[in-house]
């Protein structure tokens, strides 16, 4: 058995919900999920890393466990929430870690990287865009004209994508073997994006999305300077990011590890082992000076080789 502990920090007021699990001083992993999620997402995943790296899983304001405040209370934005998973990490004493992003988690941690690049010592993307390439066009054009127009028409369009139905399609499309994905992920998580007033937390966030292509050049930009080692494990049957959008990864990092794994917009449901096995060996095999250490504050700091300084 692995010890994965569900904790709560209040950050800035609200009160964030997070799993943490392995040791502190070994390689810190922060899990940012996407939608309509939380981080139930990783909640197979954490064991099968936990012997070997620390892990942080946030639930995103808004989301999971995670207080949700009205969108008259907050401004639901990206920056939003990049700003509280900073400081919830600053909090944890997190000064470098790796990050992996999947779907809105990866704008986050794309803000994330561009604030302390120095923090950031490797990227694991699980269908987490970065390019316009990986944009589907049947599912993102919706969202575009609601970005563009607000309207009952517009509108009327983006609230199916917060039925049940629209969910269980995002974890069942392109997966082989439908039979492998839990019924309960889907009615877990509308369920939780049902309470009342979400609705108007997620419809604030979709049409803030358009702020995160903007940034897109930015991001583009800091793949080059940094040469962040990259890992995308991708399904490559997502029809919300397609393949192109791992393949372009190769553009601005050209020693990214991309995999196209069969499955869809929620690979760990149907693909578990085969993710598992591929992160656990891009983090290894990290040099020695890119992997993270823990911020202890009450004992003398861990060198990326575990060793005490």
């Amino acid at each position: 058995m692995v010890d994965i502990h569900h904790r709560h920090r209040v950050i800035d007021g609200h009160e964030l919900f997070y799993r943490e699990a392995g040791d502190p001083g070994t390689p810190t992993l922060v899990l940012l999920h996407g939608y309509p999620t939380s981080s139930f997402m990783f909640r197979n995943l954490m064991p099968l890393l936990a012997d070997r790296f620390h892990l942080i899983a946030p639930d995103h304001l808004g989301f999971g466990l995670s207080a949700a405040p009205s969108a008259d209370e907050v401004d639901y934005t990206f920056d939003t929430l990049a700003d509280l998973t900073e400081a919830l990490l600053a909090d944890l004493g997190l000064e470098r870690y790796a990050l992996y992003v999947q779907d809105y988690g990866a704008p986050i941690g794309w803000r994330l990287a561009l604030r302390r690049p120095e923090a950031i010592t490797a990227i694991i993307s699980q269908n987490g865009n970065a390019y316009e390439d990986g944009f589907v066009d049947s599912f993102w054009q919706p969202v575009r004209e609601y970005q563009d127009t607000q309207n009952a028409t517009t509108e009327a369009a983006i609230r199916e994508a917060l039925g049940l139905e629209a969910i269980r399609w995002q974890y069942l499309h392109g997966v082989d073997t439908p039979s492998l994905v839990d019924p309960e992920t889907w009615r877990h998580d509308h369920a939780l994006i049902s309470r009342p007033g979400n609705d108007r937390i997620q419809l604030a966030l979709l049409r803030d999305y358009a702020t995160n292509v903007a940034m897109y050049p930015r991001l583009h930009e800091y793949f080059r300077a940094a040469q962040v080692p990259l890992l995308a494990v991708w399904g490559e049957n997502d029809e919300i990011f397609g393949p192109d959008g791992a393949r372009a990864f190769h553009r601005d990092l050209p020693d990214a590890q991309v995999h196209l794994l069969p499955g869809g917009h929620f690979l760990l449901e149907s693909t578990l082992d085969r993710v598992a096995g591929l992160v656990r060996d891009f983090l290894a095999n990290l040099p020695a000076d890119e992997h993270p250490a823990h911020a202890d504050t009450t004992s003398p700091r861990r060198t990326a080789a575990g060793t005490r300084s």
